[in-house]
């Protein structure tokens, strides 16, 4: 059976595309591409301007690497916290049960229990569309982190009976270097799909406020650039790039993700079977 998965290799592929088009290309711009009126307005493709300009002067094309660039800081942002917390306080949850085990399953459950969207959707609307990304980062960091909490929580429940942890408790190891030590390096494959899932989430989340003018409208994400070009009539002006780029580029970027995930957890169930 072959190890590494054509999917996860596609799925590699793609993302570090992404990265190499959000977190390099931005550096070598010839001007600002989120300023309004650098250029002239709805210039056509050309040498100068690979995907021309849109109504409000901008360079498509370096309006989307910055646009990629903070989408994608927002979703490794969420991803990093939310997964981290989620893993660190399910794995401890389960490890040592009783009093603290009832407290923190507690308020995973209350946590999920909330709805975020209409959280996110009033907390935007107060500040009239002038969210910052750290804001809506900081609100899906506090709904996401309870999934991997919850997932992470039942796995230790599991390994805490193991005999190496026995042995490990015999010999004097306190609790939290069992959890880390111990514990966490048999959650790390799985933590890692949560993680570009969670990925996953958080961009789509920002989008769709962005699209219904709730994001920070003065960053330029994915999703706020399909709301300059909904709101400037990118449609009944024919600018296509302008409007099918971002969302072309999320359609790409979901299913790299998704085969990144998928082809991961693949080979990690292939590897763990090997074992």
């Amino acid at each position: 059976m072959q190890l590494v998965k054509p999917r996860l290799v596609v799925g590699l592929i793609i993302v570090a595309i992404f990265f190499l088009l959000g977190f390099v290309a931005p550096f070598f711009a010839p001007e600002d591409p989120t300023a309004w009126n650098t250029y002239f307005r709805n210039l056509p493709p050309s040498a100068e301007h690979i995907m021309g300009t849109n109504n409000l002067g901008q360079d498509i094309f370096w309006l989307l690497t910055w646009s990629i660039r903070n989408s994608l800081w927002i979703g490794l942002s969420v991803a990093t916290f939310a997964t981290v917390i989620g893993v660190l306080v399910g794995l401890s949850a389960g490890f040592l049960g009783g009093i603290s085990d009832r407290i923190l399953t507690l308020a995973m459950d209350i946590v999920i229990a909330v709805p975020s969207l209409p959280v996110l959707i009033l907390i935007s609307a107060l500040l009239g569309g002038k969210t910052s990304l750290l804001i809506i980062a900081g609100v899906l960091v506090l709904f996401n982190w309870p999934w991997p909490g919850r997932q992470a929580r039942a796995m230790s429940l599991s390994l805490r009976e193991r005999e190496f942890i026995h042995v490990a408790q015999a010999s004097g190891e306190n609790s939290a270097k069992i959890v880390v030590l111990e514990i966490m390096p048999f959650v790390l494959g799985w933590a890692l799909a949560n993680f570009i899932n969670t990925i996953l989430v958080a961009i789509s989340a920002e989008s769709g406020l962005a699209i219904i003018g709730l994001s920070s409208l003065k960053e330029a994400t994915l999703g706020t650039m399909i709301y300059w070009a909904m709101q400037h009539q990118a449609l009944l002006l024919e600018k296509w790039l302008w409007i099918l780029s971002p969302i072309f580029a999320i359609m790409l970027l979901f299913i790299g993700l998704f085969l990144v995930s998928t082809g991961w957890s693949d080979y990690f169930a292939t590897r763990r079977g090997r074992q």
